[in-house]
């Protein structure tokens, strides 16, 4: 069985798997020889502009693995009867991290008293705190009970909102009534047609005073030009791992828009991830090779 794999150690901590040929594709313009005979194709992390045509000329492909939980890029491309699966339950430990570590920076002006430090200046106030506020998920996955664990001690009130309703977890149609009394309301949504713009002018009029956005989703996710807005009135705040555009361009709006804090869609690039990629990607393999269901695929909304 032909894989192929983005980056040399991962194909030799894959390396000793009978019956598996591990060759690397770093997502470049030229493809290494073989590329017809590849029957599991793991893409680069952030994805390659080849998509589309590796896709084509795979003629053995059986399955995509990725190596995030987001595979927007690689649903409309793919080949009828190959499978495709995410990296579910990868990051969500690193990104669950960053969001408490961003929330809490944010709520208690980590970032202003490092300004301050920069220009010496000794900047005493009162901040912020988390004790005692509503944090609202939204796009309530496993990713979203990471968070939820990790707040566990933090004495907030956690509501949860998914794509529909379920025990315990509010549906979308729900967050309306629900944005006005949440202290900080973090996306953790999937990027498909149905999230994009979510959080438009609209969603974010209605998020009370003073409010956090905390968005580790995907940067379309949000109206970017609504929350530049927003931002620039002082009314509400945010911390973002992802932007829309992406990377962001040096003299967009965003970067100079008072009470953001902005990090380079870095949550989820953490060695626990690392680990994580490969313990599943080492399971997912020995699954095909003894002709066992694959986990983590990709079947209609997600």
């Amino acid at each position: 069985m032909k894989v192929w794999v983005p980056l040399p150690g991962i194909a030799q901590a894959l390396g000793d798997l009978p019956g598996v040929e591990v060759g690397v594709y770093d997502g470049g313009a030229e493809f290494p020889p073989g590329v017809e005979d590849v029957e599991v194709w793991v893409p680069p992390f952030f994805g390659t502009p080849r998509t589309p045509e590796a896709l084509a000329r795979m003629a053995r492909l059986r399955v995509v693995q990725t190596l995030t939980a987001g595979v927007d890029a690689y649903r409309p491309h793919m080949p009828d009867g190959v499978l495709l699966c995410n990296a579910k339950g990868v990051h969500d430990a690193g990104t669950a991290e960053w969001v408490v570590g961003a929330i809490l920076a944010m709520q208690h002006d980590f970032p202003a008293f490092d300004e301050a430090r920069r220009e010496e200046r000794w900047d005493y106030r009162f901040t912020g705190a988390l004790a005692d506020q509503t944090v609202l998920i939204v796009g309530y996955g496993s990713i979203g009970a990471a968070v939820e664990r990790r707040l566990a001690g933090f004495e907030v009130e956690v509501v949860r909102v998914a794509r529909t309703a379920r025990d315990g977890v509010h549906g979308e149609d729900e967050l309306p009534a629900l944005l006005p009394d949440a202290d900080v309301v973090v996306l953790l949504v999937p990027s498909t047609p149905a999230t994009a713009g979510l959080a438009d002018a609209a969603f974010l009029s209605r998020m009370k005073d003073g409010a956090l956005l905390v968005n580790a989703a995907r940067g379309p996710v949000v109206d970017t030009g609504a929350l530049v807005a927003e931002l620039n009135s002082r009314r509400i705040r945010a911390a973002l791992d992802v932007t829309d555009p992406e990377p962001l361009p040096a003299g967009h709006p965003l970067w100079k828009a008072p009470g953001v804090l902005i990090t380079p869609h870095v949550a989820g690039s953490t060695p626990a991830s690392g680990r994580r990629a490969l313990k599943l990607l080492r399971a997912q393999l020995e699954r095909l090779l003894a002709g066992e269901p694959l986990v983590n695929v990709i079947e209609g909304a997600y």
